[in-house]
């Protein structure tokens, strides 16, 4: 096929679906990651997602990339024709706040997001300045039910 002959708009489309993933497994260490958190409180609080998260998925982590905590996995696929593997779960400690992949988003968990405490969302990230300004029962709760609509829906 001759990329000259199409239009922009669909050259951009086929390049993005040729385009390798970066968020993918690999085989970096996760406590190691983790222990290079400067900052003390969020490197407490990574550890305790990360046992929070082996406990409800009984899986061992994994990193995603260069700064993904991940948990399980499961393939999708668009209507665009691209496709991909994810992991059903995970959490990144960034600078500004800890994020947590809850990947069916945030729409069927309202009931739980009202009783969360602090929190911003963006489509399927949770965002957590720190542990203490939510509620950890709530969390834990909100990953669970979260991990078992991914394994139903996509194992």
């Amino acid at each position: 096929m001759l990329l000259k002959n199409l239009p922009k708009i669909k050259i951009e489309r086929l390049q993005m679906a040729k385009a390798e993933l970066k968020t993918k497994p690999t085989k970096a260490d996760v406590e190691k990651f983790l222990n290079n958190i400067k900052d003390e409180k969020k490197r407490e609080d990574a550890f305790k997602i990360l046992k929070m998260m082996k406990q409800i998925t009984k899986e061992e982590p994994k990193m995603w990339g260069p700064s993904i905590v991940g948990f399980g996995s499961y393939l999708y696929k668009y209507e665009s024709g691209r496709e991909g593997e994810m992991c059903i779960t995970g959490f990144s400690p960034r600078k500004q706040s800890l994020t947590i992949y809850i990947m069916p988003g945030f729409e069927r968990y309202e009931k739980l997001m009202k009783k969360l405490g602090k929190y911003r969302t963006g489509k399927s990230c949770l965002y957590i300045n720190k542990l203490e300004d939510v509620d950890l029962k709530v969390l834990k709760e909100l990953i669970s039910e979260s991990v078992k609509y991914m394994k139903k829906k996509y194992n």
